[in-house]
Parts: C-alpha cells; structure tokens; sequence
C-alpha cells in the first residue's frame, strides 16, 4: 500500500505521525503519571513497568509491525538506535532546561541513578553477547537472550526499586549533597493533585490513558510503514533508518515530558525517565521473537552491533557526570553532555560509513 505512495507523501505521513506521536506521548505520559499516584504504584515494580510500557508504546508499536512484517533488521535498528538517541535528549534537557548555571547531572546526582544506568549497559552487553548465538536456539517461540535480557530488567527494577527506598550509605537515598531539593518524582505528584483539581473522577486519567495509547500505537505503526517505504526510495538501510531518523521521531514524547521534568525542577526524574526507558527497551528482543518466530539478535547486522556499543558508550560518559560531578559549562551544556554529543556525532558518521562500506562489498 505504501510502496505505491509517492515520496512527498510518504514523508508528510511520516511527519504527521510524528506529530501524533508527540502530542500523544505527553498525554499519556501526563496521565500513567495520575494513575501510578492515584492508585499507589508508586515506585513499586507495577508503576515502573506501566511507565516503561506506556513512554515506549511506539518503540512497541513499531517493533511488533515490523516483526510482524519480517522487517527484523528495521526493528533492531530502532531499539538499538533509539538507545543512542534517547540518550543524546539528556544533552537538550542540560542545554535548554537546566536554568541554573551548572549542569543537569550536577543537580540530578544519585547513586540510584547511578545503578539505573548500569542496567542499561548490562541489558546492552547481554544483547551483544546474544549476537554471537546461532540462530538455531529457540524453543516454542523464546530465545535465551531475549529471554535473559527481561529477566534482566526485572531484576534491575527490582534492585532500583529497593535502593530509592534505602542504601547502607552516610545519606541513605543514595543523594549527593548540593543536588535538587525535593526527592526524585515530586512532580508527579504535583501533576496528580492538578489532575484532581480539574477532574476528582479517577476515570478521566483512564479514559486520556486509553485515548493517547491508541493514537500512539496506530502513529507508530505508520512510522514503521511510511519509515520502511521512504528508504526504500532514497536508497537507504532499514538499519541505518531505524537508527536515525526513525529513532529520533519515537524520541520525542521523551524530549517533550523530559523538558517538562526539569522546567519543575525534577531533574532527577527527568534523567531516571531516560535511562529507565533505555533499559526496557531491548526487551523488546523478547516480543520480536515471539513475534517473528526467529532468533532475532543472531541475525544482527555489524551495525546493530555498533549501535548497542555507542549507547553504552554515551550512557557510560553520563555515568561518569553523575560521579564526578563537574560545575562546568560549555556552549551552554556540561562537559558530559558536549562529549556525549561529540561522540554520538562521530559515532553516526561511523554509522554511514560501515552502511556505505557494506553496500560496496555487497554485503546487507
């Protein structure tokens, strides 16, 4: 259906869903935040699994079409992409939402965010390591290493769960001194007593839930579609698509509800919001293949392998903000965040080269 579009209109469907999937993702990130509140989720396992499920619906979106429709390579590329990219938003929330004069991981330094971190590089690494199993290792539908990278995650949510609660540490919230005031997620409860304000009835939240869920899944579908098509006709990898331009679109509910974090002052919030988001989504693996049917990870291109190593890479540079520390700006943003933008700059220019590279000796 959409191979037979022409390109002008493939690419306004595309921007349109875009659009869609913008203002769908703050409502429905707005609206997971009142119901986690309203019905006491909390921190706990349930609330952090219905914000993770809820930020990522177009990454979901996107990952089941293309499954679905044996475009393996297009939905590695967008998860492993979207790490990559995902993480480069934590360079615009430092750079335009950050008013004070120091930078966004000086105020939003935690060792629970430390450990949030961690779990996406330890999710990423079990991901490479999959790349390396032979394809033939599946049973009723389930590989190992998608199958280890959710169990993974939930023990990572887990352990971050009791850490926000306690750590054997001088100050046991695991804060570093001279941080944000108020505790991490004291937005949303800022968010919940305005949405009650406006409307007591606990159906509302549901009803905004359910509404931007549905336009968020038939946007991302779109994408994937639209997304497939338009580089078929520009010539470009489903990989290489799915990494860029496609990874950036299903970034920007992040970009928008991160803004909104730190424009409250919730920069801990805004930081943990990304690298919470980072780390559910290769467990998208899973539903690819119970999806698809196939081992998806063995089938990993070089690319899809130097995705999953630039996310690492730009969540390590973070990781070292954070404990560090600097005071220090730089065009306006903090030396972590210029060197994260540096290196994803050059690490996307790598990205072009490897699919230029492969094209020439023939190899997909």
């Amino acid at each position: 259906m959409f191979q037979s579009l022409p390109l002008a209109a493939l690419i306004g469907t595309f921007v349109l869903a875009a659009i869609a999937i913008w203002l769908a993702g703050v409502k429905l990130s707005n609206s997971t935040d009142v119901l986690s509140q309203r019905f006491g989720f909390g921190e706990a396992l349930g609330g952090v699994i219905l914000l993770a499920i809820a930020t990522n619906l177009p990454e979901l979106a996107i990952t089941a079409s293309a499954a679905w429709s044996g475009e393996i390579g297009l939905a590695v590329g967008n998860i492993l992409g979207g790490i990559a990219i995902q993480t480069v938003v934590l360079v615009a929330l430092d750079a335009f939402g950050v008013p004070d004069d120091v930078p966004l991981t000086y105020r939003a330094a935690s060792l629970t965010l430390v450990i949030e971190g961690l779990l996406v590089v330890a999710v990423l690494v079990v991901a490479i390591m999959g790349t390396q199993l032979p394809p033939t290792l599946i049973a009723a539908r389930v590989a190992p290493d998608a199958l280890l990278i959710a169990i993974l995650w939930v023990v990572g949510v887990w352990l971050i769960g009791r850490a926000n609660k306690h750590l054997p540490w001088h100050d046991t919230t695991g804060n570093a001194p001279d941080s944000q005031e108020e505790p991490k997620g004291y937005s949303k409860v800022a968010k919940t007593k305005g949405a009650t304000d406006k409307s007591p009835s606990p159906s509302r939240p549901i009803i905004v839930f359910a509404v931007a869920a549905t336009v968020t899944l038939v946007a991302g579908i779109l994408l994937e579609r639209t997304g497939e098509s338009i580089a078929a006709h520009i010539g470009m990898s489903g990989v290489l698509f799915g990494a860029t331009l496609l990874a950036a679109a299903t970034a920007l509910p992040e970009l928008s509800t991160g803004l909104a974090s730190t424009k409250l002052g919730d920069y801990k919030l805004a930081v943990s919001d990304i690298f919470g988001g980072n780390a559910f989504l290769p467990v998208l693996f899973l539903l690819a293949t119970l999806i698809s049917g196939k081992s998806v990870l063995p089938q990993a291109q070089n690319t899809d392998i130097y995705l999953a190593g630039l996310g690492i890479l730009l969540t390590s540079v973070y990781l070292g903000g954070l404990i560090f520390r600097s005071k220090r700006r730089f065009a306006g943003m903090g030396i972590d965040s210029l060197v994260v933008l540096i290196l994803y700059a050059i690490g996307t220019a790598g990205l072009f080269a490897i699919t230029i590279m492969a094209k020439g000796t023939g190899r997909s």
